[in-house]
């Protein structure tokens, strides 16, 4: 806990998603006062739930993992995170079905439970594939990616980076240590080929590449170095907080209001001010004029330039040099069952038969896969409350396209329903789950796109592809824009549950660093 800043700024969060809570709570422990305004009706972002019917969902992230970020964010407070939300411990962490794919694979669909244990994984995939290659392998890779976990430590996580020098600059002096380091990212290298240079069976190198779609993005365009999350998570577990994910954005509402936080909901951000280049305040879409010293935006950081400082030269010049590309946006099915199908674990990966093909029409081609893979959660196995007795919310995230101007998602879903339902049935054994169905709602990319201001869709902010430089995000710390910083999914260190809240931490150390130092003054 750092002591409170006895020149604490006037400070506007635009956003109160994730990373906007968290960051408002850090600055509100610093001694700043706080006010954080979103458009929704609820804090919290796609942290959202829907209730209908006696069934419960989360309607956005449902997986959480490194669960030491969220307890950070309590601990600025000198609060204890167990006061504020029960969690419980998911192992296995997932349960995987593939299905087969008619070419002298595997000649019947098959499952397989990802563990924490190392011994116990070891063994799954010895049965599981019949020899040691691909469990040896899994262990060595698992190996890699806790050296690569270190490594982001010390040079990515807690601090605004914004490219490879920002990098340069935190480690100091070029060291032989800091060459081995950075060699030992393999770069130019993706996180399929480092995945298949240690497992052969295909089966194993799909469920390891999953790891990479808590960022959105394709395993065969994303930098070696995201080979560290499978690290991050077998480590830490990964965790389902009672009440579902909604309970994390309710428990940080909860310590910013005890920190003197003032939350404003409805409030919709049209404009930050700007003045001889610094932030002055924001203006809302009700013409209010909001002072303010500085401000931490939790909006979408492109659109946060395009949109919110329309017509100034930081924008014109962010324009010019944006090369960021969306990542994946998604369809999800939420679907109220008269049922439970037992062979579903909480957290659930259906496969697709080609990976490559799958990656290939998302992110190359812009279209919805044929044959997709499917993220189930089935949370009536922890939580039986989430349903009527017997039965289950079953969430079903299948990833799409961003949105592209020839999408009419309003034509497109109903078919792509089926395709969904149909992969369900033939994968993971969900036989007659339509007949199950007795309560449904659906989000599509367009859904995805107006509810919560992100780019054309995409869940998970950019998307992390370019096997060099691919990691990188907009930094938090603006350089271009006193008193401007950026958290959130698109905004380093990027998406992801975890991610985001360490956003919200780095932008609001940023600009808590800014003000001890001299460089950011009250005006």
């Amino acid at each position: 806990m750092i002591k409170a800043n006895s020149d604490g700024l006037n400070v506007i969060v635009v956003g109160a998603g994730l990373a906007g809570l968290s960051s408002a709570c850090v600055l509100a422990a610093r001694g700043h006062q706080v006010t954080l305004l979103d458009k929704n009706e609820w804090v919290g972002g796609k942290a959202a739930q829907q209730e209908a019917e006696g069934f419960r969902f989360d309607m956005g992230p449902t997986i959480l993992t490194l669960p030491s970020v969220l307890k950070r964010v309590f601990e600025e407070a000198g609060r204890k995170l167990e006061d504020y939300i029960e969690m419980i411990r998911l192992d296995p962490q997932w349960r995987c079905f593939f299905e087969s794919d008619g070419k002298g694979g595997a000649a019947d669909n098959t499952v397989l439970d990802l563990v924490e244990n190392m011994p116990q994984m070891k063994e799954t995939l010895r049965q599981f594939t019949g020899g040691d290659v691909n469990a040896n392998g899994y262990e060595n890779f698992m190996g890699l990616s806790e050296h690569l976990h270190g490594v982001s430590d010390r040079f990515f996580f807690w601090r605004s980076i914004g490219g490879l020098a920002d990098t340069m600059e935190v480690s100091g002096a070029f060291s032989i240590n800091v060459l081995k380091d950075v060699l030992s990212l393999r770069m130019g290298k993706s996180v399929a080929s480092i995945v298949r240079s240690h497992v052969p069976d295909a089966r194993v190198a799909q469920m390891m590449d999953h790891f990479t779609q808590y960022v959105g993005s394709s395993p065969y365009a994303s930098p070696a170095v995201l080979c560290s999350i499978a690290h991050m998570q077998t480590e830490e577990g990964i965790w389902y907080p009672m009440g579902g994910t909604r309970a994390v954005p309710e428990a940080l509402a909860k310590l910013a209001q005890d920190l003197g936080v003032e939350i404003r909901t409805s409030t919709d951000v049209k404009q930050i001010e700007t003045r001889g280049g610094r932030v002055v305040g924001v203006i809302t879409t009700d013409d209010e004029s909001l002072p303010c010293d500085a401000v931490v935006s939790n909006c979408d950081a492109v659109r946060t330039y395009t949109e919110l400082l329309k017509g100034t030269p930081q924008s014109q010049r962010f324009e010019k040099k944006n090369k960021h590309i969306p990542a994946c946006s998604g369809v999800v099915l939420y679907l109220g069952l008269n049922r439970r199908y037992e062979q579903l674990l909480h957290h659930n990966f259906v496969f697709s038969k080609d990976p490559e093909a799958e990656f290939r029409s998302i992110y190359d081609l812009g279209k919805p896969a044929d044959d997709p893979t499917a993220y189930v959660c089935a949370p009536a196995i922890s939580e039986p409350g989430v349903a009527p007795e017997g039965g289950e919310a079953l969430y079903i995230l299948v990833h799409t396209p961003y949105l592209r101007p020839d999408h009419d998602w309003s034509e497109m879903l109903p078919k792509y329903r089926e395709v969904i339902l149909d992969k369900m049935e033939s994968c993971a054994g969900t036989k007659g789950i339509r007949d199950a169905i007795v309560y449904e709602s659906a989000l599509t990319p367009e859904g995805i796109h107006k509810r919560y201001r992100v780019l054309n869709g995409a869940i998970y902010g950019l998307a992390s592809h370019g096997k060099y430089l691919g990691a990188f995000k907009p930094g938090n710390r603006r350089k271009d824009l006193s008193g401007l910083y950026l958290a959130g999914g698109a905004a380093h260190p990027g998406p992801g549950m975890p991610m985001v809240m360490m956003s919200g931490w780095i932008a609001a150390d940023s600009l808590d660093s800014d003000v001890r130092s001299g460089k950011l003054q009250s005006q």
